[in-house]
């Protein structure tokens, strides 16, 4: 969230294998009370080193939880002889420097049922669900969208979280090395329905015009049947192999948190046939401009290498 990057690992060379952390100086206490978007974004980052671990011709050992007494060790990966299951994480190695958040407008094109059906498989993979809403629901998780937003824009702490991880004008944005800059934040929307965050949050900013985004926007909902610290390491990996197959077949992406910001608005959000699971990340996806590379911490911050 806000490309806070609340994650830190430590490789042991003797025993091959990672520890994932959770840096939790880096968790929005407003926006996330619960880190929940916090544990999302890490378990993001351990499906990235997956691929990273395929890749290199090994097999990622994933153990999830495994120091119940250390809320913030989130996972150990353990390089172990390669399986024929790597083969699909090693083809999605060079989606991980292409994909980017796009706040830009998408083109109305439908997206054909066979691409919908891998972003769904995708998640399945993971031990998630992806669906994607139609017709009234999907009008509804607009409209709470909307309420969302327009709370943000009024709300103290969303506001100092926001003014927090936001990097504006030149010497800020280009040195930065987190948060969203300016020259990421895209247009700003006039009229569509995609469901858009400002970033500027009312403040001063280089102004990138105002455009109209989609009228019928293409959104997805990353759903998990728990909603415990497990749950939210396995959607944001989930969330991760959807987004890379995504840019492997073409498509634009970009998240949508408002809502999910809100516990009386995120509950509503799920699916109304079954009534179950708990949505984790609402994605719009679609075809237009895969939007500028964020800033990244320097790997000597989230990388220590032990014997």
């Amino acid at each position: 969230m806000h490309n806070a990057q609340p994650w830190r690992f430590r490789y042991a060379r003797g025993s091959r294998t990672f520890r994932l952390y959770a840096d939790f100086e880096r968790a929005m206490p407003h926006s996330d009370p619960d880190a929940r978007a916090l544990h999302l974004g890490c378990g993001a980052a351990l499906f990235n080193l997956r691929v990273a671990i395929a890749h290199v011709g090994c097999h990622p050992y994933v153990t999830l939880l495994p120091a119940p007494d250390d809320a913030s060790l989130l996972a150990t990966v353990r390089l172990t002889d390669p399986v024929d299951d790597d083969l699909g994480l090693t083809l999605l190695h060079p989606m991980i420097d292409q994909r980017h958040t796009s706040r830009y407008p998408f083109a109305e094109t439908e997206l054909p049922d066979n691409l919908r059906t891998a972003l769904s498989d995708a998640a399945w993979r993971e031990g998630a669900t992806l669906t994607f809403p139609s017709s009234w629901h999907l009008r509804w998780i607009e409209e709470l969208a909307e309420e969302a937003e327009a709370r943000n824009l009024t709300d103290r702490g969303s506001e100092e979280d926001l003014a927090h991880w936001t990097r504006i004008g030149i010497a800020e944005a280009d040195t930065a090395t987190d948060g969203v800059p300016d020259y990421a934040f895209g247009p700003r929307k006039h009229g569509g329905r995609a469901p858009m965050r400002d970033f500027s949050g009312g403040r001063p900013t280089a102004d990138f015009g105002a455009t109209p985004f989609e009228t019928d926007p293409h959104l997805a909902l990353l759903s998990t049947d728990g909603d415990r610290p497990r749950d939210w390491l396995t959607a944001g990996q989930a969330m991760e192999r959807v987004l890379l197959v995504a840019t492997l077949d073409g498509l634009a992406t970009s998240f949508s948190t408002q809502a999910l910001e809100w516990p009386d608005l995120r509950w509503p959000l799920r699916d109304p046939s079954s009534g179950t699971g708990h949505v984790q990340m609402m994605l719009r996806i679609g075809y237009g401009p895969k939007g500028p590379r964020a800033p990244r911490r320097p790997v000597r911050e989230v990388l220590v290498t032990e014997d």
